[in-house]
C-alpha cells in the first residue's frame, strides 16, 4: 500500500492530480520525472527479492489495467493542461506496473526501459507546460491557441515528448511499449489481454496529445496577459520565455531522442538488470556472503 501510494497506482493515485498542478513547473517536472519512479523501483526490488512468484501478480495485473484506464480517461476529461498531464502520468505508471506483473526477464526489462524513457518525457512535458502557461497566462486549454505561430520553439518542444509518450515509431516510447507488448503476449492469455489494454491506452494518449496540440498550438493566437511585475521572472502571461527552462526542456527532449537511437544497447542493459533482479541468489550472496547458499 505504501509503495502504491508513492507510485500513484489506482486507486491510491488521488493525491497526484491535485498536488502536481499546484507546484512551480521546474518542481513539478522534477517530481514527475523521479518521485513516482522511486515507488516503482521499490516495488520492483521488493517483489523480486522478497515475495515468491505467483503471490500477487494477478492482483498487480488488475491494478496495472485499472491504472492505465482510469488515468487516461481522467486525462481526456481535463481542460487544465497540468491536470491532464498529471492524469497521463498516472496512466503510464500502469505501463510500468504491467511489466512487473508479467514477472519474467522480458517483462521486468520492459519496465526498466519504460522507466528510463518516461523520466525524460514526463519531465519535458511539465517544463513545456510551464512555459506555455507563462506565455498564455492560463492553464485552461480552451483559452489558448495559435502558439505554433507565435512560439514555434514551444511547439517543437511539445511535439517531441507528446509523440514519444504516445509511442509513435521510432520514438523511445515505441521501443519501450514494444518490449512490454512482446513480454505480455508471451506470458499467457491474461497478460496478452492486458497488452491489448496497453495498445488502447496508447491510442487514447495520442488522442489526448492531439487534442492539446489542436487547441493550444493551432487556431487564432490569443494576446498574452500584461506582466503585473516586470521584475518577477515567475509572473505568467508575459511574452518573455525563461531561457533556462527552454534549455532544460530542449536537453531532455534530446535525451529522449538519444534513447530511441540507442535502443539496442539500452535494451541489452535492461535485460541484464532484469536477469539480476529475477535471479535472487546472486543478490543474496552479495549481501549475506557464501553462507546464504547453505
Amino acid at each position: 500500500v505504501v509503495f502504491g501510494i508513492k507510485s500513484a497506482i489506482v486507486p491510491l493515485h488521488f493525491w497526484l492530480p491535485d498536488s502536481y498542478p499546484n507546484a512551480p513547473a521546474p518542481v513539478t517536472a522534477l517530481f514527475a520525472g523521479l518521485l513516482t519512479k522511486v515507488g516503482i523501483y521499490a516495488l520492483v526490488r521488493t517483489q523480486t527479492l522478497i515475495f515468491p512468484q505467483g503471490g500477487t501478480w494477478t492482483l498487480m495485473l488488475w491494478l496495472a489495467t485499472g491504472t492505465m484506464v482510469v488515468g487516461v480517461l481522467g486525462a481526456l476529461a481535463q481542460n487544465d493542461l497540468n491536470r491532464l498531464l498529471s492524469f497521463l502520468l498516472v496512466s503510464h505508471i500502469g505501463f510500468m506496473l504491467f511489466g512487473l506483473a508479467v514477472f519474467d526477464v522480458a517483462g521486468i526489462a520492459g519496465t526498466v526501459l519504460y522507466v528510463v524513457h518516461h523520466i525524460t518525457v514526463q519531465a519535458t512535458l511539465f517544463l513545456v507546460s510551464g512555459l506555455i502557461t507563462r506565455r498564455t497566462g492560463t492553464v485552461a486549454i480552451d483559452q489558448m491557441g495559435g502558439l505554433a505561430r507565435t512560439a514555434p520553439a514551444l511547439a517543437v518542444l511539445f511535439a517531441v515528448p507528446a509523440l514519444t509518450l504516445a509511442g509513435i515509431p521510432p520514438t523511445s516510447g515505441f521501443v519501450a511499449k514494444l518490449a512490454l507488448l512482446q513480454a505480455g503476449a508471451a506470458a499467457g492469455v491474461a497478460s496478452a489481454v492486458v497488452a491489448g489494454v496497453v495498445v488502447a491506452t496508447s491510442l487514447l494518449t495520442l488522442y489526448a496529445m492531439a487534442r492539446v496540440w489542436v487547441r493550444v498550438f493551432w487556431g487564432e493566437p490569443r494576446a498574452p496577459l500584461p506582466d503585473l511585475d516586470p521584475d518577477d521572472e515567475l509572473e505568467i502571461g508575459t511574452m518573455s520565455t525563461p531561457r533556462p527552462m527552454m534549455a532544460a526542456a530542449a536537453a531532455l527532449a534530446t535525451v529522449s531522442v538519444t534513447i530511441a537511437v540507442a535502443a539496442g544497447p539500452l535494451s541489452a542493459v535492461a535485460g541484464r538488470a532484469a536477469t539480476d533482479l529475477v535471479a535472487r541468489e546472486p543478490y543474496r550472496t552479495a549481501v549475506l556472503g557464501d553462507g546464504a547458499q547453505r
